[in-house]
């Protein structure tokens, strides 16, 4: 479960922050996941309710999640499509010229402090 080492990782940076404004508490983290990022929602949250009892600005922090859709660019047909109903092969032209455009993130959105 890599869940919890990303967890440790996303509480340090959001108490650094929160302590380079000022913060006494952190009310809510916002992050926005890639469907295909390898971050299972549920393990995450799990992680998170466990690691930030164990933090002094996050005890009380409310978590929510944006799960972005997986989006994948054909450099031949110059479509996009959603990558995890086609995979790595565009829809449109059967290419396997791909890339992802989006799902594969994760990142802080946004952050609720006092």
């Amino acid at each position: 479960m890599h869940e919890l080492g990303i967890v440790k990782h996303v509480i340090a940076q959001a108490e650094k922050t929160a302590e380079e404004n000022g913060a006494e508490r952190v009310l809510k983290l916002t992050l926005e996941i890639g469907e295909v990022s390898s971050i299972v929602p549920s393990y995450f949250t799990d992680c998170f309710e466990w690691a930030k009892k164990k933090t002094r600005l996050m005890r009380d922090t409310e978590l929510e999640m944006i799960i972005l859709k997986a989006v994948s660019y054909c450099t031949k047909c110059k479509n996009t499509y959603k990558t995890t109903e086609h995979a790595k092969i565009c829809p449109y032209c059967k290419s396997a010229e791909t890339y992802l455009v989006t799902g594969n993130e994760m990142t802080i959105k946004d952050m609720v402090i006092e």
